[in-house]
């Protein structure tokens, strides 16, 4: 489990887990988790664009995610962002359904960009995604205390000079570079699982935003850990353990705050007697 080609994908989904959990929390926070799922399952096409004409399908994946972004960004600003974000998603997908058809041959790299593969990570591979990774997160700790303030209080954001759109199309580039690094590890259907659950879980548990990112980032990397495992030991697909795990964390989260919320109400007051009432 931990020797030769097993050690890429410990490092590999190490650093997913990482800038997932860093992106979700955001993409939580700000009711955007529609676009945690739009993007990778629209930026697929690229990927079946790419093979179909021979580039490397994280390329076309990487243009996709970052057109999705852009493009929903700027619609958005026109119209419902939810509306846009939908009809955005199926005509990517639609793209991507085109672009299966025209292909002639069956290729497996596309479907564990799906689905997700747990020994799909190389050492060519692995540069890149942890190049990906570090970009991710600083752009995170640099845009955090902007991001913060317009998605808790945007009208504060507003009187400080800050431009809300600016900041919606800032996040929205970072989302498409975590989908970029992300879905070759975990795959597209379900990578939106490890960026949401993890964060939706330590929301529900905590209220201070530093003390939920960092929770958000441990659920991540145990959900990460335990399913790559899991894959590795039954050789079931990775994004199932992913999404089975995360949604497991969130039930969880959301018993313990439920019965946090009744301790903290106290018992209920007892019924006055008959006769005192009389």
């Amino acid at each position: 489990m931990f020797s030769g080609f097993m050690v890429n994908t410990w490092v590999a989904g190490t650093l997913v887990a990482v800038v997932a959990a860093l992106v979700g929390f955001f993409a939580v926070l700000r009711g955007a988790t529609f676009l945690a799922h739009a993007v990778p399952n629209g930026a697929f096409a690229g990927a079946a664009g790419a093979s179909l004409i021979g580039v490397n399908p994280v390329l076309g994946l990487g243009c996709f995610a970052l057109a999705g972004a852009l493009g929903i960004s700027w619609l958005s600003r026109r119209g419902r962002s939810d509306a846009v974000t939908a009809l955005s998603l199926v005509l990517m997908l639609g793209l991507g359904l085109l672009f299966l058809s025209l292909s002639q041959e069956y290729s497996a790299e596309l479907f564990s960009l799906l689905f997700g593969d747990v020994v799909g990570v190389s050492s060519s591979e692995l540069v890149p995604v942890a190049a990906l990774g570090l970009v991710g997160v600083v752009a995170v700790v640099l845009l955090f205390r902007p991001l913060l303030l317009s998605s808790v209080v945007p009208e504060v954001a507003w009187a400080r000079g800050l431009d809300p759109s600016r900041l919606e199309l800032a996040f929205l580039v970072v989302m498409a570079l975590a989908t970029t690094m992300t879905v070759p590890l975990v795959g597209a259907f379900l990578m939106f699982s490890l960026m949401v659950a993890p964060a939706a879980a330590a929301r529900s548990l905590v209220s201070r935003p530093l003390a939920a990112v960092g929770l958000a980032v441990l659920l991540a990397l145990v959900v990460t850990w335990s399913a790559i495992a899991l894959a590795y030991v039954s050789n079931w697909p990775i994004g199932f353990f992913v999404g089975a795990l995360g949604a497991l964390a969130f039930v969880l989260s959301r018993a313990l705050a439920a019965r946090a919320d009744r301790r903290a109400a106290g018992p209920a007051p007892a019924a006055a007697p008959a006769e005192a009432t009389a």
